[in-house]
């Protein structure tokens, strides 16, 4: 695995037309989160909370996974059924446009239920 020093890196070693996708999610989760601390974590880049992972996300050859626990993916299991879907992921397809209301929703609902955990 390749390590990335922090989340430019990583988003520039991409063609650019994953690059714009990736500055997206990383868009809507600043705007979200503005105190978030941004790094790496599991090699991918992350959106933190005092010192605590809220979402990660990341590109892959044929989508780009968002990764914001167990309970959004629960949560969220009606609106992402055209999404494939794990435990903790969701796949967006990279040929396909992200979903930004979604994304946006799963974010803030990780916020929501931040404290709780």
């Amino acid at each position: 695995m390749i390590s990335y020093k922090n989340i430019d890196e990583y988003i520039n070693s991409f063609p650019k037309n994953i690059q714009e996708k990736l500055q997206t999610i990383r868009k809507i989760a600043n705007e979200i989160v503005p105190n978030g601390e941004e790094a790496i974590k599991y090699g991918m880049p992350t959106i933190r909370i005092s010192g605590k992972n809220l979402v990660h996300f990341a590109a892959f050859k044929n989508h780009i996974g968002l990764y914001p626990t167990p309970s959004a993916i629960t949560e969220f299991d009606k609106e992402s059924l055209s999404y494939k879907t794990s435990k903790g992921a969701i796949q967006f397809p990279s040929d396909k446009d992200l979903p930004i209301k979604l994304i946006e929703k799963i974010i803030k609902f990780r916020i929501s239920t931040f404290n709780k955990v």
